[in-house]
């Protein structure tokens, strides 16, 4: 995912305009940051940010619309060829603009929908927040077409921003250190469990056993931990048994090609119940373990977790090194490379020697062995095992790969994109949770939002033929 470029307009007017504007906003967001009392140090680093973006974004806009003016131009000049869109008003309009507006109509009737069904929703604040939101997801579809390569990535970015600036002035100490590593910590929970999604996905499958996987690594550590086997080779353990179910999904997956979801969700239903029989043996307390969670996994993925004397959760820098593993990896190695040539053309991958065998399992081991890593870092930060703490991480993970721009079909994305989706969902989870809403407008909200990217990118041809 490379650097979006800063397309300078011709005028150096406007970009004069440009920095004025920048600088006004700056001071005066410079003069309330005194104002309420931050670390000086604080203030200049928003300062110094907050004019490179702006200066950034501003000149991107206005270089982007003498863009869109030229080509304008060009298809209306003599002897230049219009497309029929061009010259059927309304139509055109539409069809050029079709999502947008589909997306903005849906973000209007779920507005509506919270206001009516929960007073305490209807404020000025929430009212300007949506109104503002309304305005740059207008801005990010727009500006978009002009990166051909990472469009989606542009999106989530500008929506990613919107969220956090919107929830900085709604919600009382969103951006406070605590706040902040909290939004982290979960996140990083959720991102490990969508490296493996993301392979599948890229590849045009899917996964639905991983939140029960999740929820049987869980509570399966910790009853082989109460067994008395040594702490560490209990989590080795449990991690090879998680790749191993993912090996075996990605088996029979392969074999009995098309049907990777019913499968997955089926070998899912099948683990969990396995591990509950197992663990509820001579215990009346079936899907849940309790136990002593040792001390290193607690510091791991407990909020108040160290890493060399810093207050930062090791969870957090984990993900960190994973993601940057996995992005050059997929970028730059041989293994990324096939996964892409089989996601884009299966056919044509056989035909240049890519085994598909190999890469497809390789995504579901890969699939399997994140998930029970994940349940294992969940269990260090809920100090018991249980069953249901995968639950969350049905569709979640599927959501974080789609709205950061994977596409389901295969061939295009990658984990930089699902990065993206991740914080764009525990910000938005976040900023829900400050404004009040229950946890069933939550769920609402997140179904609102995932169910029109599914079924924008859902619509699979035969995975023979498509991966």
């Amino acid at each position: 995912m490379g650097v979006p470029p800063v397309l300078m307009p011709r005028s150096t007017a406007l970009i004069a305009f440009n920095l004025a504007l920048t600088l006004v906003i700056a001071a005066i967001g410079f003069g309330l940051g005194f104002a309420e009392e931050l670390p000086a140090q604080l203030v200049i680093l928003y300062t110094t940010v907050t004019v490179a973006f702006l200066f950034w974004l501003t000149n991107t806009v206005a270089g982007a619309f003498e863009r869109s003016r030229d080509d304008a131009a060009a298809r209306t000049a003599p002897g230049a060829d219009q497309h029929p869109a061009d010259r059927q008003g309304l139509r055109g309009l539409w069809e050029s603009n079709r999502l947008l507006i589909l997306a903005a109509a849906a973000l209007l009737v779920l507005y509506l929908i919270v206001s009516a069904a929960v007073p305490s929703f209807r404020t000025v604040t929430n009212l300007i927040a949506f109104l503002l939101l309304e305005a740059v997801l207008v801005f990010a579809f727009k500006v978009s077409k002009v990166f051909a390569h990472g469009r989606s990535a542009f999106i989530g970015l500008i929506v990613l921003l919107a969220l956090i600036v919107i929830s900085s002035f709604s919600i009382e100490g969103f951006l406070s250190g605590t706040n902040v590593k909290a939004i982290l910590l979960f996140a990083s929970f959720l991102g490990i469990a969508c490296v493996g999604q993301t392979l599948v996905a890229l590849l045009g499958g899917l996964d639905l056993s991983i939140p029960f996987v999740i929820g049987s690594a869980n509570i399966g550590l910790l009853y082989v931990i109460g067994l008395g086997v040594p702490p560490w080779l209990a989590f080795v353990m449990v991690l090879v048994l998680g790749a191993g179910i993912g090996f075996l999904n990605g088996v029979l997956s392969f074999r009995l090609q098309g049907q990777a979801l019913i499968l997955t969700l089926g070998t899912g239903f099948a683990i969990a119940g396995l591990v509950q029989i197992i663990t509820s043996l001579g215990s009346a307390q079936a899907g849940n373990v309790f136990g002593t969670v040792p001390e290193w996994l607690r510091n791991v993925a407990a909020m108040n977790g160290s890493f060399l004397g810093l207050a930062v959760p090791p969870a957090i820098l984990l993900w960190v090194l994973i993601a940057g593993a996995v992005i050059v990896a997929l970028r730059y190695s041989a293994y990324g490379r096939a996964i892409y040539a089989l996601g884009g053309n299966r056919r044509a991958a056989k035909l240049i020697g890519i085994s598909e065998f190999r890469y497809w399992t390789l995504a579901y081991t890969a699939s399997g062995f994140f998930a029970a890593l994940t349940g294992a870092l969940l269990l260090g930060w809920s100090g018991g095992g249980f069953i249901g703490a995968g639950d969350p991480y049905l569709f979640t993970t599927l959501a974080a790969v789609v709205i950061g721009g994977t596409s389901l079909l295969g061939g295009y994305g990658g984990y930089g994109f699902t990065v993206i989706g991740v914080l764009v969902l525990q910000v938005l989870s976040s900023f829900l949770i400050g404004v009040g809403l229950e946890f069933e407008w939550q769920q609402f909200i997140f179904g609102i939002l995932i169910l029109p990217m599914v079924a924008l990118y859902g619509r699979t041809p035969d995975i023979r033929t498509q991966v």
